[in-house]
């Protein structure tokens, strides 16, 4: 039976606790969800400012695909690239500071569109250990290329130069999230730009989860150390966490930018989103800069929860976004712990290998802005009491 390996390795995810499954939202993303047909308070989603469910932007979605359509009808450089794709792209520019900004549908897609591009063939790529699965997939792609890569241990900027003095490479390219999507704390991005500088590399800055939540007006994780602009740096944002809506954007110099509009296949080759959806980004994006308020209660419900999950048997990792891990360790102790939640109507997602190493399986907590003083109160409670 030519489904008989496929059955057996089910079964063996089964066995190790690590089969996964889709839980049917029948209510829009927010900070109460209707899951199963069980209203739940919502830990589990990455809509940091609450903007999923937001109605400005629903409305700006709705009049955009009154007045364009729902479709794109073609790719970018077919005939796909209209009017409200361009104003975003310029209107992201400015906003994160950058010559010039490309559109793409997922943050994935983006990812596998700057690393193999520029990783031409006698290149070296120098990756974080902890980067996500669509740079570590990147990587792949690009060395199938002939591209050569390596990975420095989780932040150790000293492996990380070592690596780097000890390549010849004419084509150095460092990889890195700015935050790490399961430990939720920060590359050391100053430490990263200057080494790109020192060794003449490109570095690509993966911003998903700090586009719209980190630095002065949500512009990310750049801006909140500080750092400007350098034609060396390629930055790429999520569209669907903090901005609430969907795809991903790269910003880059001018001439960057126009070499992956060019030659990144997966721009190339994809339709362009619906019109609509840069309607609706557009509203975001004003959100975002103008959102302050949203950010410091965000902030001080991450500062709320770390404050009162001590002492639990469980291990608070590190992390000053809105990204909070709890330590747990073995995958079946991890789902019982997010079980025994969701029967108290906590929405709190275990995460286990090989999202995580073996033996880190997490509670993967996510705050957002739409979260009260009450929620994050009822969540250490059912965390004290589960003890």
């Amino acid at each position: 039976m030519i489904e008989t390996r496929l059955t057996a390795e089910l079964a063996d995810l089964a066995t190790a606790g690590l089969t996964r499954r889709r839980r049917v939202l029948e209510s829009p993303c927010g900070r109460i969800a209707t899951v199963d047909g069980r209203e739940m308070l919502n830990f589990a989603s990455n809509d940091y400012l609450g903007l999923a469910g937001n109605t400005d932007i629903a409305a700006a979605l709705a009049d955009g695909a009154q007045r364009w359509g729902a479709g794109s009808g073609a790719s970018h450089l077919v005939s796909g690239h209209l009017a409200p794709h361009e104003a975003l792209e310029k209107e992201i520019a400015a906003f994160v500071g950058f010559p010039r900004a490309l559109t793409f549908s997922t943050g994935y897609l983006a990812n596998l569109a700057i690393v193999p591009t520029l990783a031409t063939r006698g290149a070296v790529l120098f990756s974080d250990r902890l980067n996500h699965a669509s740079l570590i997939d990147a990587m792949q792609l690009a060395k199938a290329r002939g591209a050569e890569t390596q990975r420095y241990a989780h932040c150790d900027m000293a492996a990380l130069e070592k690596l780097l003095a000890a390549s010849d490479a004419s084509n150095k390219i460092i990889v890195s999230d700015a935050v790490f999507s399961m430990d939720g704390d920060l590359a050391p991005l100053p430490a990263l730009c200057a080494l790109a500088g020192r060794h003449d590399a490109w570095l690509v800055i993966d911003d998903a989860h700090g586009f719209g939540v980190l630095g002065p007006q949500g512009k990310g994780s750049l801006a909140h150390f500080n750092l400007p602009y350098h034609p060396r740096l390629l930055l790429m944002g999520t569209l669907g966490k903090a901005a609430g809506v969907g795809g991903a954007f790269v910003a880059g110099s001018q001439t960057a930018i126009e070499y992956l509009l060019q030659k990144g296949r997966t721009y190339i080759f994809t339709t362009a989103a619906p019109p609509a959806l840069a309607c609706a980004l557009s509203k975001s994006l004003e959100i975002i800069e103008h959102g302050d308020a949203l950010r410091a209660n965000l902030f001080a419900r991450i500062g709320q929860l770390r404050d009162g999950l001590g002492g639990l048997p469980w291990h608070l990792q590190p992390s000053a976004t809105a990204i909070q891990p709890l330590i747990v360790g073995e995958n079946a102790a991890a789902l019982a712990l997010a079980t025994a939640l969701w029967e108290r109507g906590l929405w709190v997602p275990a995460i286990r290998p090989p999202t995580v190493a073996k033996g880190t399986a997490r509670l993967r907590i996510s705050v957002s802005a739409a979260h009260t003083a009450a929620d994050i109160d009822e969540l250490i409670h059912a965390l004290k009491e589960l003890a």
